[in-house]
Order: structure tokens, then C-alpha cells, then sequence
């Protein structure tokens, strides 16, 4: 490739900011995708791909070299020291062309292949479904409708196809209250509760200082009165009031309460993009910090403002989540109306609705309020050369937020930690085309679905290791976030994720989920194994109800004559009821000279080969080797604190990723459920299939 200037580096020293007394030595390679440093001795690899690259500081020459510090997306932060300054200026400028292109059309999407065949391009484009999502919702009904005036996104470009409205809405105001937002955002219905209160988006009116939108105006009476409930509705504004009244002198701004009937108006104080984007900066300087102490980690946390501003959008969403849970409809918007107003509105959502803490129920929402309705995830997360001002840790936020929740009721949600750093990471990786691009329509203009793999087709083959082995589906429908600051925690496992020495050498949730697949597994064999005990049971009762039959008939034989003296002895009477049996003229199972318990079938009808029984048996491992003490894999990849270790079900040892690619059937499982095997009990399997 032309923009790589030097492939490979060798006697490169990697400084990790935990690790900078001891450096490991090792060579550096630069491909067309990542950047990977391999250390001899250990065998570890440190990969890091070129989309998920922050910021890249060439630092002052120092004695043992040139320092190329590295800061990436999913904060991992790493320098290395490479011998030449030449060298180092070749990989500096190379790297800088390679970890942001200039076009969306060189993204990582558009040429990943994946390395084996696992599923189709087209898997995972076709799981989600707006329509059907509003089906879900029992939309469109006697209060909203589809509305057609979107379908070629004349209405509003960023908004998707399909959007739903009160029928009552008439052309004329929907056109004129799309005029009168920003952006032509005009109030669309996102979520309607089974009490028939609902959450609608929309962005700010262009109201300036006096102006108003009679048609406007209706649109929002018009939603209030898909809503029998109440005589008013809310409509939430989530800016803090300062900003919005700034806006007015743009001719921008908020509702009138003069003008607007039946609305109860709020402000609820979440800041922008740019206070989030200095914020989340502050809590990487905090992180960065060499040996902190106590008070100097908590004091430059507290600086960053970071817990607090996850705070206000968890209580605006609590807001909006009480009030529709009450049976109050909402109206939400921020400026545009596709960054705070997606936040909110998703996780007012996942309260109030348990669908959406499942792990479809997650993507749908994701799908649903994030793509469909536009939210900017190629400008806010940097995927091409744009304007540094455009990126923002919105959608992190979101993640963060949903981790707090998780935190204070796990048992009300499908998923685990884990599931939320593979979205964060791939958010940013471009590896898949589904958050590529700002909108709907850029995603059919760029045929995503055609030229890239879904990231939900990829997930799919992955669910096992998402399952939180906590959750309860029968959990309580609505949860409620704690917003007592105590309860707002620090993120650990996801702004410290690569830092050594902090985190347990395995997560408990993957010590709980490592147990219950445990116990499937065994639980799985058991119920096979019943079920080989039964017709073993109802083979031997028919086998023993014929000899009994055939004993019962020779009996009235001998009656007949008469016998001196019965000789009372147990193998004398056995060979002779097997000699007679042998020579009766019938198809008695005991007659064939291999009879076994393994020739016994499931089916009594049918008979299986003898070896079948064994193999059934060994196919499932009864131990599975502890986790504790696995350092490495059998590859030599070393386990660290973020990789995930998983058992082969077959012979119990533990793998690395890489190892255990392969799922299959094992014949000793009842539900002939695809489970993981390694590489080398895969080919035992092949072998032994005929």
C-alpha cells in the first residue's frame, strides 16, 4: 500500500502509562489495517487498528530513542520508542494518513473480509425492521399513522422513511412544522407505552424572539390528543435554559407557553458537545495521571465534570420515563434533536420497557432511536477527516449511562458489560458498515448492505459470550434509576480497561457465566442420558415380556408330561430356556450373539451400532479446568485482564478466541445446541464422522 512508508521496525520499546520502568522489547509492523507489536519473549501481540487511533504525538527526541505516543479510541494509550528518528518520522507520517481517511469510501468496511466464512455479507442487514419495531409497539393504531411524505426524504433528510404521526396531522402541518424546526426535524412519535402516553421527537423551533407556526403549534395539540389521559403534556427542552435563550437570538430557541396550549414546558440542563468532548479529555488526563494519589485521581475527576453530566442525562431520562409512565405524553428536543434527544429518549426507553434490555431489544433501540433518526456517528466519533469541534462522546455517554443501570439492577438486563464495550469498539472501528454515516439516506446512497458485513450478523455468532447470568426476564416492567451521587460511579471498566494491576483476574460475571454454561452442559448429558436409561429400560421390559411369553408356552408343554424329578438348578434352567430359545423358530433380540445394552437405540424400532454409546458418553466433558490459573493458552497467546478465556465443551481446557472458532453439535447433548469446541476436538469429531 502507498501510504505505507516502512513495514516493519525492529528493537521497538513499548511504554505503556502503567508499565514505564519496565519496557518490553519487540518488533513493530505496520499493515494496511492495524498496528501490531510483537513481544518475542512473551509471544504477546498488541494489535491496534488504524480507525480506532484518537491522536498520534511524535515526542521529543530522547537517548534511547524517538517516542511515538499513541492514543486510541478505546483508550488504550501507548508510546513506543523506536530506535531511528527516521524511522520513527516514516511510521508517524504513514500512520497519519492511515487512521483517517479523507473519503468514506476507504474505510476499514468497505475491504474487511472476515478470515473464515462464518456467515454472509448480507447476515445481520435484515434483523431489524422499523415497521416491525412499531408493530411491536401496536403502531400504527386508531391514534397514529404512517406517514408516506418521508419516503424519498423530501420531508426531512435525516430523518428515516417511515415516520409515524397523529392522524389528525394534515399535510399542510406537517410540511409547515417541518419548516418551522430546525433542520426540518419535525415532531415524529419514537415510543408509545401501553398506557397510550407517548415520547415524541423532534428539534428546536425556529422561534427567535416572537415568531410562531400556527400549523406548529396544532402538530403538538394534535400529539397531546392521541393521549386521553391527561389534558396536558410535557415538552421537554434539554438544554439548560441559558443555552436555549441563546439560540432565540439566532432565530432559533424554544416553545412559547403563550403560544402552545395544554404544554407544560421544562429545561433540563444537559450541556453540549463540545462541554462533553473537554470533559471526557479531563477524564483521560485524570487516567493518565503517573502514580496518583488519592486525592489527585478524585480531584481531577471531579474537575472533568464527567460523573455529573452522566447524571443530568440519567435524571432528564427519568424524567421523561416517570411522566410517561404516569400517563403523561413527552415532547423532547435539544438543538438538531439527534444528540441529547437520542440520548434521553432511548434511555427513557429502556426504563420503561423491559423488551429493550434484551440484547435484540438493545440493538432495535439502537437501531431505532440512533440510526433511523439520525444521529451523526461518522462526525461525532471522527471516522474521516472532519471538524475536531464535530466530535463528541455522545454515544459513549449512552453506553454509560446504560451501564449505570446495569449497575444498580443487573437482574433487569440480558446483557453484560462486555456486550457494551464490543458496540463501543466497533462504534468507532469501521469494521462493519451499520454506523458508518450520519443518517438513514447516507447509508442507502453509500449501499452499505450490499458492499459491507452487518455488525449484528457478526454479534449473532457471538451471543454466548454477551449473557448476563444474572438476569431475571420476569423482572419488574418499568426500573427506575438511583440518582443519589454515591450511586453515580466511575467507569472503570471502560476508561481504565487496559490498565494492569486494577481490575480482577477474572470479571465475575464471566466466573458466573463460565459456571452456568458449566452446568448446561452437565444438564444437557443428564437429559440425554435419561433418555438412553428409558429406552434401554423399555427395550429390556419388551426383551424379558417375549421370554416370558415364550417360558409361559413351553410350561404348558411340559405339564403335559410328566417329569420324575425337576432338577432345581439356576444355570441348568438358564442354558435350557436359552438352548430352547435358541432353537425356537422366532426373532427374539437375545438370540443374536452380540447382544449388548449399547445395541439398545432410543428407538426401540430402530438399532444403533455398539460404538455409538462410548462416544456419546466422551463427546462432554464432565470437569472443566478452572480458570484461576490459566495464564496462557495452549498457543502461547498470554491471558490478560480483557481477553476472554473459553472452555472447550468437549474436553474442558481453556483457549483463547483465536483457538475456539468452531461450534458444533456434541452427540452426548439432548438439545443438539451449537456449542464451542477447539480447534483440535473439531478435528477429532471430523474424523470420527462417517
Amino acid at each position: 500500500m502507498d501510504d505505507i512508508k516502512l513495514a516493519k521496525v525492529e528493537s521497538v520499546r513499548m511504554i505503556d502509562r502503567y508499565n514505564t520502568k519496565n519496557p518490553t522489547v519487540g518488533t513493530l509492523y505496520l499493515t494496511a489495517t492495524h498496528l501490531i507489536f510483537v513481544e518475542p519473549e512473551s509471544n504477546k501481540e498488541t494489535w491496534i487498528l488504524h480507525m480506532h487511533v484518537a491522536s498520534i504525538e511524535k515526542l521529543p527526541l530522547s537517548t534511547t530513542g524517538s517516542p511515538l505516543l499513541i492514543r486510541c479510541k478505546t483508550f488504550l494509550s501507548v508510546t513506543f520508542v523506536i530506535p531511528k528518528d527516521s524511522e520513527c518520522h516514516d511510521v508517524y507520517t504513514s500512520l497519519l494518513k492511515l487512521f483517517q481517511p479523507v473519503s468514506i469510501n476507504k474505510l476499514y468496511c468497505f475491504n474487511y473480509q472476515p478470515a473464515k466464512d462464518d456467515y454472509p455479507k448480507s447476515a445481520g442487514w435484515d434483523f431489524f425492521n422499523l415497521e416491525a419495531e412499531f408493530k411491536h409497539l401496536l403502531v400504527p393504531n386508531d391514534n397514529w399513522t404512517l406517514c408516506s411524505m418521508n419516503e424519498k426524504y423530501e420531508l426531512c433528510d435525516t430523518y428515516p422513511r417511515q415516520i409515524y404521526v397523529p392522524k389528525e396531522a394534515t399535510t399542510l402541518m406537517l410540511i409547515s412544522s417541518s419548516r418551522f424546526r430546525s433542520k426540518g426535524r419535525l415532531p415524529a412519535l419514537t415510543y408509545l407505552h401501553n398506557n397510550k402516553a407517548s415520547i415524541c421527537r423532534c428539534s428546536q423551533p425556529l422561534s427567535g424572539f416572537s415568531a410562531r407556526c400556527l400549523e406548529d403549534e396544532q402538530m403538538l395539540e394534535a400529539i397531546r390528543k392521541t393521549n386521553t389521559n391527561t389534558d396536558y403534556m410535557y415538552v421537554v427542552d434539554t438544554r439548560p435554559r441559558i443555552n436555549a435563550m441563546a439560540n432565540r437570538a439566532a432565530g432559533k430557541g424554544y416553545e412559547n407557553e403563550a403560544f402552545y396550549e395544554n404544554i407544560k414546558f421544562h429545561f433540563l440542563g444537559i450541556e453540549n458537545i463540545h462541554v462533553q468532548r473537554a470533559s471526557l479529555q479531563k477524564v483521560l488526563e485524570a487516567c493518565e495521571q503517573k502514580s496518583p494519589t488519592m486525592s489527585a485521581f478524585l480531584n481531577a475527576l471531579e474537575s472533568s465534570g464527567w460523573l455529573k453530566h452522566i447524571r443530568s442525562i440519567l435524571d432528564t431520562s427519568s424524567f421523561i420515563a416517570n411522566a410517561v409512565d404516569k400517563g403523561v405524553s413527552v415532547v423532547v428536543h435539544c438543538s438538531d434533536g439527534w444528540d441529547r434527544t437520542a440520548q434521553v429518549c432511548s434511555l427513557a426507553q429502556l426504563m420503561l420497557n423491559p423488551y429493550y434490555r434484551t440484547i435484540k431489544g438493545f440493538q432495535a433501540l439502537i437501531e431505532k432511536d440512533w440510526l433511523a433518526f439520525g444521529h451523526k456517528f461518522s462526525e461525532r466519533c471522527g471516522h474521516i477527516q472532519t471538524d475536531a469541534k464535530e466530535v463528541s462522546p455522545i454515544f459513549t455517554q449512552f453506553l454509560d449511562c446504560t451501564w449505570q443501570l446495569m449497575s444498580q439492577r443487573s437482574e433487569a438486563f440480558e446483557f453484560n458489560e462486555r456486550f457494551l464495550l464490543i458496540l463501543h469498539d466497533h462504534v468507532h472501528s469501521c469494521q462493519f458498515g451499520t454506523f458508518v454515516g450520519n443518517c438513514e439516506k447516507d447509508r442507502l446512497d453509500l449501499k452499505l448492505s450490499e458492499r459491507t458485513f452487518s455488525l449484528w450478523g457478526f454479534m449473532a455468532n457471538h451471543l454466548n459470550e454477551y449473557i448476563n447470568p444474572l438476569y431475571r426476564p420476569n423482572v419488574d416492567e418499568a426500573i427506575k434509576a438511583n440518582l443519589a451521587p454515591q450511586c453515580i460511579k466511575f467507569w472503570r471498566g471502560m476508561y481504565c480497561r487496559f490498565e494492569s494491576g486494577i481490575h480482577p483476574r477474572e470479571p465475575l460475571g464471566d466466573l458466573l457465566l463460565d459456571s452456568k454454561e458449566h452446568t448446561n452442559s452437565l444438564e444437557d448429558h443428564v437429559q440425554h442420558l435419561t433418555k438412553r436409561i428409558a429406552s434401554f429400560k423399555s427395550y429390556i421390559s419388551k426383551s424379558a415380556k417375549k421370554l416370558q411369553d415364550a417360558t409361559s408356552t413351553n410350561t404348558k408343554v411340559t405339564k403335559e408330561v410328566a417329569v420324575p424329578n425337576e432338577i432345581n438348578d439356576n444355570k441348568y434352567n438358564y442354558d435350557k430356556k436359552l438352548s430352547e430359545l435358541s432353537a425356537a423358530d422366532d426373532d427374539h433380540p437375545l438370540k443374536a450373539n452380540n447382544m449388548s445394552f449399547a445395541n439398545l437405540s432410543l428407538n426401540a424400532e430402530q438399532t444403533s451400532p455398539p460404538q455409538d454409546l462410548p462416544d456419546e458418553i466422551s463427546s462432554v466433558a464432565i470437569d472443566w479446568k478452572p480458570m484461576r490459573n490459566v495464564t496462557a493458552c495452549s498457543c502461547s497467546t498470554p491471558f490478560d485482564q480483557f481477553s476472554k478465556k473459553t472452555h472447550c465443551w468437549r474436553c474442558g481446557d481453556i483457549f483463547c478466541e483465536r483457538c475456539i472458532d468452531k461450534n458444533v453439535s456434541l452427540p452426548g447433548h439432548d438439545s443438539g445446541k451449537l456449542v464451542p469446541v477447539c480447534r483440535g476436538c473439531f478435528r477429532q469429531m471430523q474424523k470420527s464422522t462417517p
